[in-house]
């Protein structure tokens, strides 16, 4: 395997929503492939017509176009194993759970929905395994001749995997050594089912063996069925030719206790999907990592760090860092608590690090729904790069930087009118008229000739710096007074001491 050129995938579910989790999975995918100047592809995995979700595949490619984790196959980009989706590969599968049925190591079964609702009602947790299956209607139980007859009248059938009753079969996977599993306490999976689509259990053997996949990686949910997926390895291609595994730990909830839902999220009020995802049949929408305000780097960032570090306490990577630091030697085999607050940490960090011309755009819509037109993209960039210490979401930008567009809607004169009198009323007032002379207007000679005055005022330049910002800002926050003044400009500051001035004598 050392010796074939890297071949991941990513085979997601047309079915809704990207949850965070598999997110990951593409993430860590990707991560080898780059390092290994291998493949990554994207197969859907749409075989269970009765899940399948309109726009749900699209979503998907938007997801990793804007994460920047863009496949080399996949049904978008074509490739040389095409098509990539398995409802378009249909007739491949067919042949395979025939042959399987050949060597006898799987079978037809023809029991009706009927009769399977009632072992269920018969039989407490019923399963259709070695136990179960001679009390069953299949190939296992009818003669040849009954076989054949129902095969040539179309009987609806499926064709199952017969399961060992007491095998032990091994596999090596890359986070956790060897596992063993005992092939008894696994079912008779179906693998082909009566519509003549393969289930995923089948699907997924073939379509790794035909595209030559070399390593998957997925989700520890998937432990369960890997005695199923190493037989039919080794039934229909050899154990040799088995891609190696990676099943990787769970995102969990915040208090670590199960899996992280997207029921969590909405109960705890942060997102899980990656970008927003409108339910078609009900119309409901559920928030994204992107809508909610994060950047992309943020993001993988983040989901890099849920169950993996490279040993030195670095936290921050950019997407290059992570491909050349990545190693799957340093995942976590536990589960990893997902933390809102660590991933707005990311966010904020990477707001800092980028250029804010690097996602100024980003910000843009945000001001637009607030009812602010952006008309001087020089101006914003000044205006971010003083906020964007006080930001951890993009949506943040606003909040706190309103004023820097518009007159405050409401002014906390309560904060100051406790310290009210008539000697700081008159230092405003001259200041007024100190501004409207100033021939300097920056930050620096602004702070300087305030200074004077209250001195000249006998007034302490600390009483008077809330009164100014609350005047400028509406309230007791935002960056240096000064800085403000400086950027909202000779008008707009005067406009705004005289209005509560006004306020201040009512």
């Amino acid at each position: 395997m050392e010796n074939k050129k890297v071949r991941v995938r990513f085979a997601p579910s047309p079915t809704g929503g990207l949850h965070l989790g598999g997110v990951r999975t593409v993430l860590f995918n990707y991560l080898f492939a780059r390092q290994h100047k291998g493949t990554f592809v994207v197969r859907i995995e749409d075989t269970d017509q009765t899940r399948f979700v309109e726009g749900a595949e699209q979503y998907i490619f938007d997801c990793l176009q804007w994460c920047g984790l863009k496949p080399d196959e996949s049904p978008v980009n074509g490739g040389p194993f095409a098509p990539y989706r398995q409802s378009e590969r249909k007739d491949i599968y067919k042949q395979y759970a025939l042959q399987l049925v050949e060597k006898g190591y799987a079978y037809y079964a023809f029991d009706t929905p009927e009769a399977l609702d009632a072992q269920r009602k018969a039989i407490p947790n019923f399963q259709y395994n070695h136990q179960t299956r001679r009390q069953c209607t299949n190939s296992l139980t009818l003669n040849p001749e009954a076989v054949l007859e129902k095969l040539a009248g179309n009987a609806p059938y499926v064709i199952r995997i017969k399961m060992p009753e007491n095998e032990t079969v091994t596999c090596h996977d890359l986070i956790r050594g060897t596992v063993e599993f005992n092939t008894g306490l696994s079912d008779d999976k179906v693998l082909l089912k009566a519509d003549g689509m393969p289930t995923y259990h089948l699907a997924v053997v073939v379509d790794d063996y035909l595209m030559q996949i070399t390593h998957a990686f997925r989700g520890e949910e998937w432990l369960p069925s890997a005695p199923v997926h190493i037989l039919l390895w080794k039934y229909l291609f050899g154990l040799d030719k088995m891609p190696q595994w990676a099943h990787l730990p769970l995102i969990l909830k915040p208090d670590g206790n199960g899996k992280l839902s997207k029921r969590d999220g909405e109960r705890l009020g942060f997102p899980v999907f990656a970008m927003d995802w409108t339910d078609p049949a009900t119309g409901n929408t559920t928030t994204g990592f992107k809508e909610r305000g994060f950047l992309p780097e943020a993001f993988v960032n983040m989901l890099a760090m849920l169950g993996w570090n490279d040993g030195s306490g670095q936290e921050i990577f950019s997407l290059q860092e992570l491909i050349e630091k990545f190693s799957i030697e340093r995942i976590h085999k536990g589960g990893a608590k997902f933390d809102y607050e660590k991933a707005k940490w990311f966010n904020h960090s990477w707001l800092q690090q980028l250029p804010v011309q690097q996602y100024a755009d980003k910000v843009k819509p945000y001001f637009v729904k607030a009812g602010i037109t952006i008309a001087d993209d020089a101006y914003l960039h000044k205006v971010m790069e003083l906020m964007k210490e006080r930001c951890q979401v993009l949506p943040d930008f606003v909040e706190q930087s309103a004023f820097f567009f518009k007159h405050p809607e409401h002014i906390d004169t309560a904060s100051i009118a406790g310290k009210w009198n008539s000697a700081k009323q008159q230092f405003f007032a001259e200041l007024i008229r100190n501004l409207e002379l100033a021939t300097i207007w920056n930050a620096e000679n602004l702070e300087k000739d305030f200074k004077e005055m209250a001195a000249a005022h006998q007034l302490k330049p600390g009483e008077l710096m809330l009164p100014l910002r609350i005047m400028l800002v509406g309230g007791k926050f935002g960056p240096h007074v000064f800085d403000i003044a400086a950027a909202i400009g000779r008008e707009a500051t005067i406009h705004r001491i005289k209005h509560t001035l006004q306020l201040m004598q009512a």
